[in-house]
């Protein structure tokens, strides 16, 4: 399979699981508002999907997916799923333990993580009960990760990129019934949280099963496999720890600031749709693909690969930072703007979603630039540049927090993200597992112009629509879709236009599936 196909593939299905996501953060924000309630709910969601992206998608997964694509080619089968029931094992017992001690310093713990909420009793307690319900989760969403890197080693994408629509389903359905049975909306959410993970994991244990390739509990042995499994690891480990202090340290000051955890959570909802359908697409897509590669010693196979990947991720990506930098204020007010979400909250929101949206192309181009670490199995390098990284969000954090507020939080992640893919691009082009070919330049300078006009044109267009924000829930959905179908169309024209590789493969295809 096609990266462009791959990646089309796991963004189709990103994007149902982001529409279903903002149908139910309108239901959140329509019934807790920006409220203590939903500041609690949002902190107990993201402790565990913090814990998920250490162990399952930042470390284990960036380790496990090389070894296991490349034993897979070359040792077969059997041998790799030995492997991965191995690992499993190691994994389910790391996992058992740190929940386990979570939940059980879970009040201690939310004095470091929210000391803001400290001060708030009733918040507080909440926090702590939510968070102690959602905690299981990262056991079945880390199975979850493994089950779905043995299916992308194996070029099946669908079933995994599927898991985040069951995941979002159950927090739109489940609530709708155990509502009534629980004490507030904020506890019938985090319930769901955790359902979501039992659902995701079962679904993909049936796909592994019907390939033959379900992993199975055995008895934890340190074989040379396992062992070096662990020693790429440990670095990523730390990598992702050290990303994830920088979202630790965002949620403890943000916890200062009134309402401020919902308004990051907003904005950054709408920042991670392009995020996830794109940049997570063609990161999932592309370690697989380099890993063997660069396992079977195809040097220009794999440059090529990752010099399609960063021009896919930057066509993409650019138009979609220059489209939430332009409309930021009738994208918030059309989504979230209803019942408990007023317009004080609307421009909160808006302007933390244009600081996102300066960092959406390095936060994209991360995932693109970090599978050709990992695919030549180094996992030390990430690390020592995210140290550096969490050092520069740290101090525009205290720069910035003080004149601009959560403002300046969402900015310093984004000045953070540039500062991370650039060191990134550098020591790959220097250890040439990264050379930039000249028709990729050309490529960007055309992907350049073409942003600057669709920018152009938002700008001209939101002069006419900004009226009809007030109005009815159809009339100014109507006239979001097309202001954006009419900017988009710009962004392609001009692309034609300019001959943009991308759009002329696209017209090729197109044209010999008609006249065969």
């Amino acid at each position: 399979m096609s990266l462009v196909k791959s990646t089309a593939t796991i963004g189709m299905y990103t994007l149902i699981s982001r529409v279903l996501g903002f149908i139910r953060d309108v239901t959140i924000a329509s019934s807790l508002g920006a409220s203590y309630m939903s500041d609690a709910f949002f902190v107990a969601f993201k402790l565990p999907n913090y814990l998920r992206r250490l162990f399952a998608e930042g470390a284990f997964n960036a380790a496990f997916v090389p070894q296991f694509a490349g034993m897979l080619a070359v040792d077969g089968p059997d041998k790799a799923r030995q492997f991965a029931s191995e690992a499993m094992s190691f994994l389910v017992v790391i996992l058992l333990i740190v929940t386990a001690l979570f939940m059980i310093f879970m009040p201690e713990l939310m004095t470091v993580l929210a000391p803001g909420f400290y001060k708030d009793p009733q918040k507080f307690v909440l926090t702590v009960t939510l968070t102690r319900i959602t905690m299981p989760y990262i056991i079945f969403i880390s199975l979850v990760s493994l089950f779905g890197g043995i299916l992308n080693s194996s070029d099946k994408f669908a079933a995994v990129a599927a898991t985040p629509v069951i995941m979002n389903l159950c927090l739109i359905i489940i609530p709708f019934f155990i509502d009534r049975y629980t004490p507030t909306g904020a506890h019938s959410l985090a319930i769901s949280v955790m359902s979501s993970g039992v659902a995701q994991w079962l679904w993909l244990a049936w796909f592994c099963k019907k390939r033959g390739m379900l992993p199975k509990l055995v008895k934890p042995k340190l074989t040379p496999d396992v062992k070096k499994l662990f020693k790429l690891i440990a670095p990523v480990a730390l990598g992702a720890g050290v990303a994830q202090i920088n979202l630790f340290i965002d949620t403890i000051i943000a916890s200062y600031f009134n309402s401020g955890v919902s308004y990051l959570y907003y904005a950054d909802r709408i920042n991670e749709l392009p995020l996830a359908v794109i940049g997570i697409a063609v990161g999932t897509a592309l370690l697989p693909v380099l890993s063997r590669q660069i396992r079977e010693g195809k040097h220009d196979e794999a440059v090529s690969t990752q010099n399609r990947a960063i021009e896919l991720a930057l066509f993409l990506s650019l138009p979609a930072c220059v489209a939430l930098m332009v409309i930021a204020e009738p994208v918030i007010t059309v989504m979230f703007q209803r019942r408990a979400f007023g317009i004080v909250e609307t421009l909160a929101t808006y302007r933390a979603l244009m600081a996102f949206a300066i960092g959406l192309p390095a936060f994209i181009l991360a995932k693109v630039l970090s599978p050709g670490f990992y695919a030549n199995q180094d996992t030390k390098t990430p690390f020592k540049i995210a140290m550096v990284c969490i050092v520069v969000n740290l101090f525009f954090n205290l720069t910035l927090m003080g004149p601009l507020k959560h403002v300046g939080m969402a900015l310093a992640t984004s000045i953070a993200g540039w500062v991370n893919v650039i060191m990134m691009a550098v020591v790959l082009h220097k250890r040439h597992w990264l050379v930039i070919e000249t028709k990729l330049l050309m490529e960007i300078g055309r992907i350049l112009t073409a942003s600057g006009v669709m920018a152009f044109v938002l700008y001209a267009l939101r002069g006419y629509s900004d009226t009809y924000l007030t109005q009815g829930e159809v009339l100014r959905t109507s006239i979001l879709i097309l202001v954006s179908v009419i900017g988009g169309a710009s962004y392609f024209g001009v692309n034609i236009a300019c001959n943009t590789m991308l759009m002329r493969d696209a017209l090729v295809r197109r044209i010999r599936a008609r006249f065969p």
